[in-house]
């Protein structure tokens, strides 16, 4: 999602309908995204600012994981808008060649591609925007920690720069968090639609039913925690990285249709599906730990001061 530097201020303050996310929204449950964040804060570094380590910050962190999905619900031209920026359909995005570094880029090698494959519907709503999502708002990020650098440098008062840096940390967790979850990355995320010589599931609630009930019911973050990777990783081509993240997260769509198929995630489920689900998560809030890590390092380093058009 695109949001401008008022958005920014006060997204915070924005109503929820919690009834309606729960029957609209596509995207890792509340639970999982909220797991997410927090774990993800709770590894930050020791070399981080104390602020962003906090329990206040934690806390923020982990409400401000579901959010996204809850304000697309809130009104239904908004979630037509909105709903793109959590997800891409590799399958069909990857008819656009290799995926340009911004997004009105790709949104034009989408329309290239259209041509070609009259076929398909080739469009940006369709076939998402989640990587444009994800690293854009890691440069919001970067940016606030750099005003934060600026602001201790000059003895100014840090606190709305530490809220603002907390807001980003939680929103860039959401897109984070949605890039873990397979159904995301893939076309056939709500019921196999491609060729199906497996026989998968096409009943359109796959998806609720992996990311949502079961991991209500079953995931706890006690059982997460142990799973993440306890070493940050800097990032150097932020874009790439987490392309090659949603990727990994395309390559396991198969094993939730197969898990699936068992029983999985239905009820109690199975040990495989715990662990399977567990994992991607524990992925996900290694991931946004990562990124907020490399926002935090990336943020020492000035930029060419703007010299106009």
């Amino acid at each position: 999602m695109r949001f401008s530097g008022q958005c920014v201020r006060f997204a915070a303050a924005v109503a929820l309908l919690p009834v309606i996310f729960a029957q609209e929204s596509f995207a890792w449950g509340h639970d999982a995204h909220s797991m997410i964040n927090r774990l993800a804060g709770e590894n930050l570094p020791p070399d981080m600012p104390k602020f962003l380590r906090s329990r206040a910050a934690l806390n923020a962190l982990d409400f401000y994981g579901p959010q996204p999905d809850r304000w697309r619900s809130e009104d239904s031209a908004l979630y037509a808008t909105l709903v793109p920026e959590h997800d891409i359909d590799l399958e069909w995005a990857d008819l656009a060649g290799p995926l340009p570094r911004t997004r009105y880029a790709y949104i034009e090698a989408l329309n290239a591609a259209q041509a070609k494959h009259p076929e398909l519907k080739l469009t940006p709503q369709k076939v998402g925007l989640l990587p444009y999502s994800a690293t854009e708002t890691f440069v919001m990020l970067t940016s606030a920690m750099r005003d934060y650098r600026t602001a201790v440098k000059n003895k100014q008062d840090t606190k709305p720069v530490e809220a603002e840096i907390v807001f980003l940390a939680g929103f860039l967790g959401h897109y984070v968090g949605d890039a873990s979850e397979p159904l995301h990355a893939t076309v056939n995320y709500n019921g196999w639609v491609t060729d199906n010589p497996h026989g998968y599931s096409n009943d359109h609630k796959i998806h609720q039913r992996f990311e949502g009930d079961y991991v209500h019911a079953n995931v706890k973050i006690s059982d997460v925690a142990p799973l993440v990777n306890r070493k940050p990783v800097v990032m150097n081509d932020v874009f790439t990285e987490f392309l090659g993240f949603i990727r990994q997260s395309n390559s396991f769509v198969e094993q939730v249709y197969q898990l699936d198929g068992t029983g999985a995630f239905t009820g109690a489920g199975t040990p495989e599906g715990k662990v399977f689900v567990e994992q991607r998560i524990a992925a996900g809030a290694s991931e946004l730990r990562d990124m907020i890590y490399t926002a935090w390092l990336k943020s020492a380093v000035p930029i060419p001061v703007y010299q106009g058009n």
